[in-house]
Order: C-alpha cells, then structure tokens, then sequence
C-alpha cells in the first residue's frame, strides 16, 4: 500500500484529531467531511472504535500499513507493555525526532528534510526516514542546508520543545535525550485499543 499524499484536513476531520498538530482542522470545520457532515451521527462498533484509534496513530506518523504493522511486530518483542513500546518506537524514528526538535513544521515536511539528506546523525548523513535514533544521538543540519529558507523558518516559529529532546538553534544541531514517558506524548491516543485490534490480526 502506498503512502497517503492527499488532503490530511479531511483525514483529520475523518478522525476528529487534528494531525497538523494546530488544531486548525477542527476549528473551521469541526464535524466530519461529506455532505450529511454537519448532521450526521455515527455510532461506531467495537472493531470501528479500534480501528478509528489505528488509523488516528498510522495518519500522525505518515506510515503505510505494512510498515506500521511491522513496528507494532517489533514492540511486541521488547520488554514492557507492548502499546508503550509501540508509541516510543514511533517516536524514535528519525523524520519524527526532526520534527520535535523543531526543524520542521510537520512530520511529513521532516521526512522530506531527510529523504533530500539535509540532516545528519552524530556526523553523518542519514536519508533514511525510518532511521532509529538511539538515546544520545545528536541530530543536526548539514552546512550546506543550514540556510535552507524552510528549515530557517520552522525553527524561527516553534514556540516550545518537548523536554525529551535539546536544541542549540544557533548551530541547528539538537540531542534526542531520552525516549518520551507514555504521558508526555499523544494524550488521544488510547494504545490499547490498537493492541486489541492487531491481537485479532496477527
């Protein structure tokens, strides 16, 4: 399955979370897409409910299916309650860490700064944006992207960095500190319900 490149408003309208992160989707247009929007009532069933809440996840990340699905795999491996190591997982792709570390606006944005290898791991350049970024790494522009106007903006308008990460903005150079506490992050998110929904799957 190839990765979704149309309208994300209506996928967050669809799902009722706003995935720019600004919640703008939602303020103008807060009701589901379609012409019976305004009035419709939808009563989902239990297997709608975990798949609604799969579906809020995969669209947050840009991921297809098959390489969420093999994440979820992959958490499922490590020690701890699988959903929390799913979601930290996630968090530790490097297109997402640029993305906390504030050099881009979006995820989706952040994953184009790599896949044109703008952005180095301890030095190196990395243009993979599945890359996983370990505790510790040091994430930073390379020289000769460092006055690349998008990157120069999004780190001029970002307002606050989860305290997971550090940021020096004057060398555009930052540290993935530590993975996110399950409280730190997605607070819409229920994991359990995504477990629930994959346990019938797999």
């Amino acid at each position: 399955m190839s990765r979704y490149t149309g309208p994300t408003w209506k996928i967050s309208r669809r799902l009722g979370l706003s995935l720019s992160g600004t919640g703008k989707e939602l303020s103008r247009r807060a009701y589901i897409p379609g012409q019976h929007g305004p009035t419709a009532r939808i009563k989902l069933s239990e297997y709608g409910l975990q798949l609604q809440e799969k579906q809020k996840l995969r669209h947050t990340f840009g991921l297809t299916e098959r390489q969420f699905r093999n994440l979820f795999v992959r958490a499922g491996k490590l020690q701890g309650k699988h959903g929390e190591n799913f979601i930290k997982l996630l968090e530790g792709r490097l297109d997402n860490v640029v993305y906390r570390l504030g050099l881009a606006t979006t995820r989706r944005q952040s994953r184009q700064f790599v896949n044109h290898g703008h952005i180095l791991v301890n030095g190196s350049r990395v243009d993979i944006p599945s890359y996983r970024v370990q505790e510790g790494d040091i994430i930073s522009v390379r020289e000769k992207s460092l006055k690349v106007p998008a990157i120069t903006e999004a780190v001029a308008a970002i307002v606050a960095r989860p305290s997971f990460v550090e940021f020096d903005a004057e060398k555009l150079e930052g540290k993935f500190v530590r993975f996110p506490e399950r409280d730190e992050v997605h607070p819409d998110i229920n994991e359990a319900l995504i477990v629930e929904f994959y346990n019938k799957k797999l």
